[in-house]
């Protein structure tokens, strides 16, 4: 259950968002990507609306914004009978934005970014946790996202696998993606945003811009719930 809601975010912005289990982080950025539904509030994606009161503002619209969010999720959630390469291909492909040849010319490229081109024609099973972390970076920023949700990317891998997931996602970060990380990494934290204890309202909010940052132009999203 989320009460006292009121977050918008801005073009570029990376925000970490904390608090004990149980607290609504997880249901906070679902509702973002209409995976749980609102029974209350709106959701402004854009200018535009997005979410509202629970229903859909217009099916069309909403698959339109989805399209805009990728979301990589804590346990992969990879399909293990495919390539890493089928993985990465298989939005584009599904939703046919590429022709097969482009698809997987853009896919090869995006494990190339991740460090995974070498694992193209592996098995997820073959992979370590953190390699298919990364995979699923991979995939989820296929589809060209403006904004990227993660759901404690690392909470799933041993400490030693940490490492090279954080690296991916602050080179996202540096190269200006929007991102709303459900983290307890310090590493990630340098916005909070924080539910607060288990009845999922609002504790408080910070933002920390590093010194010499534009600031950002206008902001992809906000979201209020009374």
């Amino acid at each position: 259950m989320l009460k006292g809601i009121d977050l918008q975010v801005e073009n570029g912005e990376v925000i970490s968002i904390i608090g004990p289990s149980g607290s609504g982080k997880t249901t906070l950025i679902r509702t973002i990507n209409a995976l749980e539904s609102l029974d209350g509030g709106e959701i402004i994606l854009y200018g535009e609306d997005y979410l509202k009161g629970g229903a859909i503002v217009d099916k069309r619209q909403m698959r339109a914004g989805v399209r805009r969010i990728g979301m990589v999720f804590q346990s992969f959630n990879l399909f293990p009978h495919r390539t890493v390469l089928d993985n990465v291909m298989l939005a584009p492909r599904y939703h046919q934005l590429l022709d097969q040849p482009v698809a997987r010319e853009q896919a090869l490229a995006l494990l190339d970014r991740v460090g995974l081109l070498a694992h193209a024609h592996k098995y997820p099973w073959q992979l370590s946790g953190g390699q298919q972390q990364r995979v699923a970076i991979a995939r989820a920023l296929a589809l060209k996202p403006d904004i990227m949700l993660f759901d404690e990317p690392t909470s799933a891998l041993d400490p030693e696998l940490v490492g090279e997931v954080l690296k991916v996602i602050q080179s996202l970060a540096r190269e200006g993606m929007t991102m709303l990380i459900v983290t307890h990494e310090m590493g990630l934290r340098p916005v909070d945003f924080r539910p607060r204890g288990a009845d999922g309202e609002r504790r408080g909010a910070g933002r920390y811009r590093p010194a010499g940052d534009p600031q950002p132009a206008g902001g992809p999203f906000s979201a209020t719930n009374p």
